[in-house]
């Protein structure tokens, strides 16, 4: 128990604190935003921020807001129709939150993001700075995905991953997830056997978990929430899964909701951005050997221990690694390109001239999955 008092208290006191707001929880039943709903969240974040924590909002909602002004009932399935209804609602989306947080004399700045702006390591070294910048200057960050230029299916998949991903990118020291459920449940909260879960430890806690989707305006779906909230927790960063309703609980003293505890450790920023975030270019297959030693943290990948590689890419690019049976192993940064290292799968050093001599990802740049060194 005191482990869990403990991390509430951190998530309660944390100096930088992201907190997402889903779709359902802005909207009403006729699916329009609503200034009331808004007022309410900004009325807690406004507190948080006067016992002087730094607050970063990612918003959820720019579909479902630009729905009735288009005629649409549900969410539309088709990328072109989706990306016609957020560039209606964002614009509706931004004027509310402006609006209300324009009460206690704040600034909002809007921030849209695609998975680009993440995954390539220079545009997410800029999103970095101009969100910490507007940080700076007092003004709000209210985050959400691009979902108007976005050129697959919304690219982060849903805006809890992006939470998790904004999360590690400003140093959050806790994340919070609101919407209209409050907390984790073992199943559908609406069966009476439903059992809640008020902390998780570790991947154990979830096996009996049966998640479901993110309902007619939304994309999350508790699923996606738990999946966010590991991606935090693995990084080192407290999570906090709690309604939406309960948004003053939550962002005083976190003695509502579902817990999840981070990880020993803290990933660094490279680590982070090249396991979950970054864009991958190709695939490199690696042999038994290479595998034990690449998940055991600390060495590099020699061109020896690569058996196939796919994929075009270019040295500085990021591939991902697969055992000998295909499994997904790690990332890294690959120092060579596709087609030199065609020529040096499965060689010693010594059969290779000298300026190939150096691994073909380094230690320093290469993640795994499974130690996450």
């Amino acid at each position: 128990m005191g482990a869990t008092v403990d991390i509430r208290s951190q998530i309660a006191n944390a100096k930088r604190i992201v907190v997402k707001i889903g779709s359902s929880s802005l909207t009403g039943d006729d699916l329009r935003v609503h200034a009331d709903r808004i007022d309410a969240f900004v009325d807690a974040l406004q507190a948080r921020m006067e016992r002087g924590s730094d607050v970063y909002v990612v918003s959820s909602g720019a579909v479902a807001a630009g729905m009735p002004a288009l005629g649409l009932s549900q969410r539309p399935k088709d990328l072109a129709t989706k990306q016609a209804a957020a560039s209606v609602g964002q614009v509706a989306l931004a004027h509310e939150w402006g609006r209300s947080f324009a009460r206690y004399d704040r600034m909002v700045g809007q921030v849209l993001l695609t998975a680009s702006d993440a995954g390539i390591r220079s545009r997410a070294r800029n999103t970095q700075r101009t969100i910490d910048r507007l940080r700076q200057m007092h003004c709000v960050p209210i985050i959400n995905e691009n979902d108007t230029v976005a050129t697959t299916e919304l690219n982060f998949g849903d805006n809890d991953r992006l939470a998790a991903i904004v999360a590690h990118l400003v140093g959050a020291d806790a994340l919070v997830l609101l919407s209209d459920v409050d907390g984790l449940y073992d199943r559908n909260p609406a069966d009476p056997q439903a059992r809640f879960i008020s902390e998780v430890r570790g991947a154990g806690d979830l096996d009996d978990v049966v998640a479901g989707d993110g309902g007619r305006v939304g994309t999350g779906g508790m699923g996606s929430k738990v999946s966010a909230a590991r991606l935090a927790s693995r990084s080192g960063v407290p999570v906090l899964l709690a309604s939406a309703s309960d948004i003053a609980t939550a962002l005083g003293d976190a003695s509502c909701g579902t817990v999840f505890h981070p990880g020993e450790g803290r990933l660094s920023a490279w680590k982070f951005w090249a396991l979950y975030a970054a864009d991958v270019s190709g695939t490199l297959r690696i042999d038994e050997g290479a595998m034990r030693a690449v998940t055991s943290g600390g060495t590099s990948l020699l061109a020896v221990g690569v058996t196939e590689i796919s994929g075009e890419f270019h040295s500085g690019d990021i591939v991902e690694i697969h055992g000998p049976k295909g499994e997904v192993i790690g990332r890294g940064e690959v120092a060579y390109d596709s087609r030199t290292l065609a020529g040096m799968l499965g060689k010693q050093s010594a059969e290779l001239p000298e300026d190939m001599h150096r691994p073909v990802v380094h230690a320093d740049y290469l993640s795994n999955f499974v130690t996450r060194a």
